[in-house]
């Protein structure tokens, strides 16, 4: 008999339901979340295993990936999809009801799946998130020495990230008590300037070694860390079946809203990775106000920019960065810096 599984997952318990093809309910029981305990105990049920659900999270990576080589049959979903049919479903919300919850949408087929990244991909983020992590908080730290050294008439004024730590120190000559606090947060800036310096020279190394960020980066616009942000956020090409599905997947085609006689287009949706986005707006805007190598794409975006603006034409510039990108990786191609097909022909 086929079986349906639905997990609840927490930090330390995971609410496991079973439910057969009638959607009557065979086991509902509560295990440690431990990719064993909740394999031993599908194991000592039995059965044939068609769907087993699991909502996307912290923990769903770990989970999917060591579950999936147990040969359990697992589906991550989406979590807003799973939040509004829970809710339709259940009257009170528990564990336990969303874990039956979550077996019932398996069972009628009733949800959607999102990708899970593999290690490598995650390895990536990990690696970009932590640079960024590090970068925002320096910047912190020197805004917040140059505001409170401002309220005592001391200002720092325009000054390279080089010779900042010696401006602090000579504003701060005559007054004791300002350099033995602000001393702190100087020791704390060149240790994290530091630590930044050691994540960035990883992100080149490993930009350096991969063929796929390699090719990402002979594009204008386009440097490593676009390019690695590129390649961790879409880990797997083929799981697009269109090239345009990058913009929407990163948030940068316009939304709609259509509802009777009602029909408009709003601004870009802003869904899906943030960090994508963000990555493919500032290449777009690096090529379009400082890259001064000429190519097709930036006289596309300057026409674009004479007709709209230029706010629009680097959102447009990225969401076909954002295409071109996937393109050049199935195609295994690198950038054409012209699009007559004569040219393209004859290289």
């Amino acid at each position: 008999m086929a079986h349906f599984v639905g997990l609840d997952v927490s930090v330390k318990e995971t609410s496991v339901c079973v439910v057969d093809d009638t959607g009557k309910v065979l086991c509902e029981r509560k295990v440690p979340t431990e990719p064993d305990d909740i394999a031993v105990l599908l194991t000592s049920i039995g059965g044939d295993y068609v769907r087993i659900g699991i909502e996307a999270g912290p923990l769903s990576q770990w989970l999917m990936s060591d579950l999936t080589g147990a040969g359990l049959p697992m589906v991550c979903v989406e979590t807003r999809h799973m939040k509004a049919l829970l809710k339709a479903q259940q009257i009170n919300k528990s564990d336990r009801n969303d874990a039956r919850g979550i077996a019932q949408m398996m069972r009628v087929g009733l949800f959607k799946p999102v990708h899970v990244k593999t290690l490598a991909a995650q390895e990536q983020r990990m690696l970009l998130t932590s640079r960024r992590l590090i970068q925002r908080k320096l910047l912190d730290i020197e805004c917040d020495m140059r505001g409170t050294l401002r309220n005592f008439g001391l200002k720092v004024g325009t000054v390279s990230t080089v010779l900042y730590e010696a401006r602090i120190r000579h504003l701060v000559e005559g007054f004791p008590r300002l350099a033995a606090i602000v001393e702190p947060l100087l020791t704390v800036r060149r240790v994290m300037r530091q630590q930044l310096a050691a994540l960035h020279k990883m992100l080149l190394d490993v930009v350096r070694h991969d063929p796929v960020c390699r090719r990402f980066v002979t594009v204008p616009g386009v440097g490593p860390v676009v390019a690695l942000t590129y390649r961790a956020s879409v880990d797997q090409p083929h799981r697009f079946l269109h090239s345009r599905a990058v913009g929407a997947h990163a948030g940068l085609t316009p939304k709609r809203h259509q509802s009777g006689e009602i029909d408009y287009d709003g601004g870009v949706s802003k869904s899906g990775d943030v960090m994508l986005r963000t990555m493919l707006y500032e290449a777009a805007q690096s090529m379009l106000t400082h890259s001064k190598k000429w190519s097709w794409l930036k006289a596309w975006g300057m026409r674009v920019a004479q007709r709209r603006g230029m706010r629009r034409a680097t959102v447009a510039v990225a969401r076909r960065l954002a295409v071109i990108l996937h393109r050049m990786w199935i195609d295994g191609t690198d950038f054409r810096w012209s699009n007559d097909s004569a040219v393209a022909q004859a290289a």
